[in-house]
C-alpha cells in the first residue's frame, strides 16, 4: 500500500465521520454492507494524494523559476 498523505484537518473530520459510521453499522450486525462508507474513505484519501502531488509539482515549479531569475539576475551584473 502506498503511503498516506498528510491529511487537512477537514479530511481528517471526514475520515474520522465515515469510520464512525461505520463503527455504528458494525455494532447493527457484522454483515451489513459498508462498502459505500469506504469508497467515501478511499475517495477522501486518492483526494489527498492529488493535491499533495499537485503541491510537489507547484513547489518544483517555482524552485526552478526562482532558479532561472536568479542566473538571469547574475548575468546581467
Amino acid at each position: 500500500m502506498a503511503k498516506d498523505p498528510k491529511f487537512t484537518a477537514k479530511e481528517t473530520a471526514q475520515i474520522g465521520w465515515y469510520i464512525a459510521r461505520m463503527a455504528k453499522r458494525g455494532i447493527a450486525s457484522e454483515t451489513v454492507y459498508q462498502g459505500d462508507l469506504e469508497r467515501k474513505v478511499d475517495r477522501i484519501i486518492d483526494g489527498a494524494r492529488e493535491r499533495e502531488a499537485r503541491q510537489a509539482a507547484d513547489a518544483a515549479a517555482a524552485e526552478q523559476a526562482a532558479r532561472k531569475a536568479a542566473a538571469k539576475a547574475k548575468n546581467r551584473k
